[in-house]
C-alpha cells in the first residue's frame, strides 16, 4: 500500500481582529447557505469551476474558517458549543477568473456577514511538541530544491511461511522525504500514520534553526501492533535515524479566538437563480465490460474505482452497476431493491467528459465530485434505461436505549465534538483495525445521529434515540470497524484438522454492539421499522451501444 503525504506550511492573517469587513473586499457575487443534510460527516470542497460556481460541502464553521484564513483547527479556540458539530453547504456565484487567493476573501466576507462572525487574534500557552535538532548529530542531506516536494509513505509488513508459528508480526511505516523544509515537516507531522498514538493532537513546532530545504527517510513501527526487538516509536525514529528530537513543551502560539458566531442568516429571495446550475450530463461517455489484466501481463495494474483527470475527463473502471449505483446516489448496498443478480457481477469501464466551462476547474482546486455524481446519474438512466424511485419499507434498524448507563455529564460550554483514531489490533498473529472514539459534550440524540457514519459497517440506516437522557456527556468509545463475518473469520480461524481455532484476544473481538453495552451501558436495540430505500422500476443489463 502506498499513499502520499502532502505537507504545507499555514500562515496568519496579519490583523488582529477579523469579521469587519471592509467594503472593498471581494465578495461573493450571490450565496446560498444552508444547514447540510448529508450523512457526510467531512467537508468537501471548496470547488471552483469556470463556469463561476464556488461550492463548499458539509462544512463545519471550524472547517470553513481554517479555510478562509490558513490556519489549522486545532488553532481556532472558544466560541458556541455548535461550532465543530453543525455543518453547512455554501453554493455561490463568483466572478470569472477568480483566484484561489480571492476565493479565501470572499468567504471571509460572508463569514463575517452571514454567520456574524468576529475573531481575534493573540498568542496562548498551549501542551505541544518542538521539535529540535541537538548540534552535530543531524542525519540529513541537503536538496538540490528539483523535484517534487513532500513526503512519501509506504507500508510494510513482514511476510511469514504458513507454516511458522502464529507470531504476532509489527506493522512499518516508512516515510521519503524530498525538497523538505524542517517547518513544513514539523507541521505535517500530526497528520502522519498514527502520529496521535505518540504525540497526541499536539502541534509540532520547528525549533531546529535548520534553514533551506533537506532530503531524508526514517520508518517507525505503528503502535498496537506486535512488538519485538526492532519496534521503534516515531520519536525515537526521529532521534536514532535523523539526529531531531521531539520534546513536549508548553510553547506560546498564535491562536484564532471566537468571539462571537452565529448560525447563518437566511438567504436572499431566489438566489439559487442567481448562481450558475449544475451540468446535469455528460458531454459524451463511453461504457465497455471491464477486462481485467491478465495474470502475469507486463502491463501495470489496473486502479478500480473513479478517478478525476485534468480537463473534465472522467474515469471509471471495474466496479458494478450496484457499485455505481451507490455512488451516485451516495447511498448503502442494502438501500438498493430490485435489483438483479447480474448488478453485484457485471463491471463495467466507463470513460466521460464533463461538458464545457464545469470541466475547467480554478487551478490548484478539484473538479466536482458531487456534480459528476449527478451526470452518473442521468448516464445510467440513458445507457441503461435506469427507472428507480425512492419509497419507504419495513427494514432492520436500531433505536439507543439506555438500561445502565455509564457516562459522565459534560461541560455544557465546551465545544460539542468527536475525534477518532484507528490503531492496528492483533487477531491470531494478524493485524486489524480498531477504532478509538472520543466523544465531548455529546447528547444521546446526537450520538444515535451519527452512528451511521460512524459505525457504517454495522449500521446501514439511522437510528432512534431512546435513551431519556438529557444533556451532553464526554464518553470513549472502542470498536474492531471490521465486518462481523470477517471479524469472525479472523478471530477463529481454523486449525489444521479443519477445526475452528480459538478465539482472539477480547479486545480484537469487540463489535459495536458489545462495546455500546459494555463500555457505556447503552444499547442497540434492533427492530423493524419503514426505512428509505431506492428501488429499481427498470434496468437493462445491456448498456446502448456508444
Amino acid at each position: 500500500m502506498r499513499t502520499i503525504l502532502r505537507i504545507t506550511v499555514s500562515t496568519f492573517a496579519a490583523c488582529a481582529v477579523f469579521g469587519q469587513t471592509a467594503g472593498t473586499s471581494p465578495r461573493f457575487e450571490a450565496a446560498d447557505v444552508h444547514p447540510s443534510r448529508s450523512t457526510i460527516q467531512f467537508a468537501r470542497g471548496p470547488f471552483m469551476s469556470g463556469a463561476g460556481r464556488y461550492d463548499f460541502r458539509n462544512a463545519t464553521l471550524v472547517d470553513l474558517i481554517v479555510r478562509a484564513y490558513d490556519v489549522t483547527a486545532d488553532k481556532v479556540l472558544e466560541g458556541p458549543n455548535w461550532l465543530e458539530y453543525d455543518r453547512f453547504d455554501i453554493s455561490a456565484r463568483i466572478p470569472s477568473k477568480t483566484s484561489v487567493a480571492d476565493a479565501k476573501l470572499m468567504l471571509q466576507a460572508l463569514l463575517a456577514d452571514r454567520f456574524q462572525l468576529v475573531m481575534r487574534k493573540e498568542e496562548r500557552p498551549l501542551s505541544a511538541y518542538a521539535l529540535t535538532a541537538p548540534k552535530g548529530k543531524q542525519k540529513l542531506k541537503e536538496a538540490d530544491g528539483s523535484g517534487d516536494t513532500g513526503c512519501r509513505l509506504s507500508l510494510d509488513q513482514p511476510r511469514r511461511s504458513d507454516a511458522a508459528p502464529a507470531v504476532p508480526q509489527a506493522l512499518t511505516v516508512s516515510y521519503a522525504c524530498r525538497n523538505m523544509t524542517m517547518a513544513a515537516f514539523a507541521q505535517g507531522m500530526t497528520g502522519m500514520a498514527l502520529a496521535p498514538q505518540f504525540i497526541g493532537n499536539n502541534p509540532v513546532q520547528d525549533k531546529t534553526g535548520l534553514e533551506g530545504k533537506w532530503e531524508f527517510t526514517f520508518k517507525y513501527t505503528l503502535p498496537g501492533t506486535a512488538a519485538g526487538g526492532d519496534a521503534i516509536t516515531l520519536p525515537d525514529a526521529l532521534d536514532k535515524q535523523l539526529g531531531l528530537k521531539l520534546e513536549q513543551q508548553t510553547l506560546t502560539l498564535p491562536v484564532f479566538v471566537v468571539e462571537k458566531a452565529s448560525r447563518p442568516s437566511p438567504n436572499e429571495p431566489d438566489v439559487a437563480q442567481k448562481i450558475p446550475a449544475y451540468p446535469t450530463e455528460f458531454e459524451v461517455a463511453t461504457i465497455k465490460p471491464f477486462v481485467p489484466p491478465t495474470p502475469g501481463a507486463a502491463a501495470g495494474p489496473i486502479a478500480i474505482g473513479i478517478r478525476m483527470q485534468p480537463g473534465g475527463r472522467v474515469e471509471i473502471s471495474g466496479l458494478t452497476l450496484k457499485q455505481l449505483m451507490q455512488q451516485a446516489w451516495g447511498i448503502q448496498n442494502d438501500s438498493i431493491v430490485g435489483a438483479p443478480k447480474w448488478m453485484d457481477t457485471d463491471r463495467y469501464s466507463i470513460v466521460a467528459k464533463v461538458p464545457g466551462d464545469a470541466a475547467q476547474s480554478v487551478p490548484n482546486t478539484p473538479m466536482d465530485i458531487d456534480s459528476v455524481y449527478k451526470m452518473l446519474q442521468a448516464l445510467l438512466a440513458d445507457r441503461f434505461k435506469l427507472a428507480v424511485h425512492f419509497e419507504d419499507r419495513s427494514l432492520t434498524a436500531y433505536t439507543l436505549t439506555a438500561p445502565k448507563p455509564k457516562l459522565k455529564k459534560a461541560d455544557p460550554t465546551t465545544r460539542t465534538k468527536w475525534t477518532n483514531s484507528n490503531v492496528p489490533i492483533i487477531l491470531n498473529g494478524s493485524s486489524a483495525p480498531s477504532t478509538t472514539i472520543k466523544f465531548q459534550n455529546m447528547s444521546m440524540a446526537q450520538l444515535a445521529e451519527k452512528l451511521q457514519f460512524l459505525a457504517g459497517t454495522y449500521i446501514h440506516t439511522p437510528v432512534i434515540d431512546a435513551t431519556g437522557l438529557e444533556g451532553g456527556y464526554d464518553f470513549t468509545l472502542t470498536f474492531s470497524p471490521i465486518a462481523p463475518a470477517l471479524l469472525a473469520t479472523l478471530a477463529r480461524p481454523p486449525d489444521a484438522t479443519g477445526a475452528a481455532g480459538a478465539a482472539a484476544d477480547p479486545i480484537g473481538g469487540v463489535t459495536l454492539f458489545e462495546a455500546v453495552e459494555k463500555q457505556l451501558g447503552l444499547k442497540l436495540v434492533e427492530q423493524k421499522r419503514p426505512v428509505s430505500v431506492l428501488v429499481i422500476d427498470h434496468i437493462d443489463q445491456q448498456p446502448a451501444d456508444n
